[in-house]
């Protein structure tokens, strides 16, 4: 039987005029939370999945508990369906720049007000798995100012996402951590298609190599799934907020 949270978790609607809706939102606060202290933040598109199939809370809590990870908030941003998880997270999406003026515009004021959050962009990270992973790529080139770091879980690429980092005048300022799996080469997307993701991510680690953004990138023999981002998980949160 696992044992239970030291850390709280809760969830809230928050009405975002960008995306016209009622958007719900997971929080994470970690064991021994308190207003008088800052945190980090990290923010997670598909949200319901870090939290319930990346256990990313009880992970978080084992590695602050080892003392490997610093203290840090968790905010899980879930997808209402599949169809407009597609038009937000997808690059060329209808409502993707509405989503990523969300982020930006709604969600990190709101944070930083309901949070002691060290308000800084190193200290914010965006986290994503397959199109999730894209839009937090392309939030934090939209915005270097607000978000400093991109832990990618096998991202979509495609030329409009290429295109967005070659265009970046600012990679120093952007930290991303980058992996994908060596047998994601016929992957079912949400639209019917069968893709390969491993060519294109070979091809976004090269260029984010060649415009020196700090950068650390691995991949893992497996496919497009869940089962292999889990494990992945503390690599990429020790990589990116290790205890200080």
């Amino acid at each position: 039987m696992a044992r239970p949270y030291e850390g709280t978790l809760s969830e809230e609607l928050f009405t975002s005029e960008y995306l016209e809706t009622e958007q719900k939102l997971l929080f994470y606060t970690p064991p021994n939370f308190t207003p008088l202290k800052s945190y980090d933040l990290l923010i997670c598109q598909d949200g319901n999945d870090y939290f319930q199939l990346g256990r990313i809370p009880r992970q978080v809590e084992d590695l602050i508990e080892e003392a490997e990870l610093r203290d840090l908030i968790i905010v899980g941003v879930p997808y209402p369906s599949v169809d407009e998880r597609r038009k937000r997270y997808h690059p060329d999406g209808e409502k993707a720049q509405a989503y990523i003026r969300f982020l930006a515009h709604e969600l990190v004021p709101y944070l930083d007000d309901k949070f002691p959050t060290h308000q800084l962009a190193a200290s914010r990270t965006l986290a994503g798995d397959s199109l999730a992973a894209t839009i937090s790529l392309m939030s934090a080139l939209k915005y270097p100012s607000l978000f400093g770091q991109v832990m990618m879980h096998s991202p979509y690429v495609n030329e409009t996402v290429l295109d967005a980092v070659s265009a970046c005048k600012k990679s120093e300022a952007i930290s991303i951590y980058h992996v994908i799996g060596t047998k994601e080469t016929t992957v079912k997307t949400t639209d019917g298609r069968v893709l390969d993701f491993l060519t294109p991510n070979r091809e976004l680690h090269a260029l984010l190599k060649e415009k020196s953004f700090p950068y650390s990138y691995y991949e893992f023999d497996g496919d497009h799934t869940w089962t292999h981002w889990q494990k992945d998980l503390p690599r990429a949160l020790t990589t990116l907020l290790p205890f200080d």
